[in-house]
């Protein structure tokens, strides 16, 4: 198999690299450069450096990519429009683009299980995370356009909250810190909000899944775990660091009005719940909560400092 990997230095990327680059897949990778590529010091993964959001730069590399094409291109960062249809227009034939989208595309406030054929949320909310939904949502319309023009297949994988080993999100690391140092953790005593989790890994494996997959053709898949609370996810940490933390205690009010990083959601009103029976049509399998916060806590203690 021949595959293009758009990004792969970054969390998920990082992640789907290591699991794909089995010694038989011819893999390239395109990105500014800014990262090394993981486990390519003998260099048997060829590396493109260019700016995907420059017409000059990736014209100027044009020659670099494989004039055969790719089997599959997997796009980890495609955040505006433009992003795909400037990967497509580069010449070479593409036989699957898998497409790296958010269950954040759905239209918000439904208040049902939402599955692969719920309505795309139209509105900008402003702000940076108003931004990256319209983004998206954009680039989910765009595939399918390209796809049809270039006669091409594509998938797109819409993850809820991805947790695990190289996370930049302040998410479950931030427990981990107050676990760390103080051996107990801030708890919204009062939240009825409900969120998703995947792990990394799990989410990698599942793209693996999805590469020359008929099953996977001109399809999207949401990707999360079950809905939890926040109890749910502390008892999971509980789990997995083998011993009870702390918990202490906190109002909703006074957490937004403190602004307390508590990174999932604090009320049902801005909840939403995604529906993964899809994805599991492909075999997909998925890591119980505690054993991936657990392998994700030994990584964090791991670094040489935190």
């Amino acid at each position: 198999m021949r595959l293009l990997i758009l990004g792969g230095t970054y969390f998920l990327g990082k992640a789907f690299l290591e699991a794909c680059d089995d010694g038989k897949t011819e893999i390239t990778v395109l990105n500014r450069g800014n990262r090394k590529v993981l486990g390519n010091e003998d260099g048997h993964i060829r590396e493109i450096r260019a700016d995907r959001t420059n017409e000059a730069a990736l014209a100027a590399v044009r020659e670099q990519f494989d004039p055969n094409g790719y089997d599959c291109v997997v796009d980890f960062c495609a955040y505006a429009p433009g992003d795909i249809r400037r990967i497509a227009e580069l010449g070479f034939p593409i036989r699957q683009y898998v497409f790296v989208s958010t269950c954040d595309v759905y239209r918000r406030g439904k208040g049902a299980v939402l599955s692969e054929d719920a309505a795309l949320e139209e509105r900008d909310f402003g702000g940076e995370a108003g931004a990256y939904i319209c983004g998206k949502v954009a680039l989910e319309k765009e595939l399918l356009a390209v796809a049809r023009e270039k006669e091409m297949h594509y998938t797109s994988i819409r993850p809820a909250f991805i947790y695990g080993p190289y996370n930049y999100a302040p998410r479950e690391e931030i427990f981990f810190q107050w676990a760390a140092k103080a051996g107990q953790v801030l708890f919204p005593e009062d939240a009825d909000g409900s969120f998703q989790m995947v792990y990394v890994k799990d989410l990698a494996r599942f793209l693996l899944l999805c590469l020359g997959n008929e099953k996977a053709y001109d399809e999207a898949f949401n990707v999360c775990g079950a809905p939890i609370d926040y109890q749910a996810f502390l008892d999971a940490l509980d789990d997995a660091l083998g011993s009870k933390l702390v918990r202490v205690g906190v109002p909703v009010q006074t957490v937004l009005e403190k602004g307390i990083p508590l990174p999932f959601p604090l009320t049902k009103a801005e909840s939403e719940c995604y529906d993964s029976a899809k994805a599991r049509t492909l075999d997909a399998e998925f890591t119980t909560l505690a054993e991936g916060l657990r392998e994700s806590y030994a990584w964090f203690l791991s670094r040489e400092s935190f």
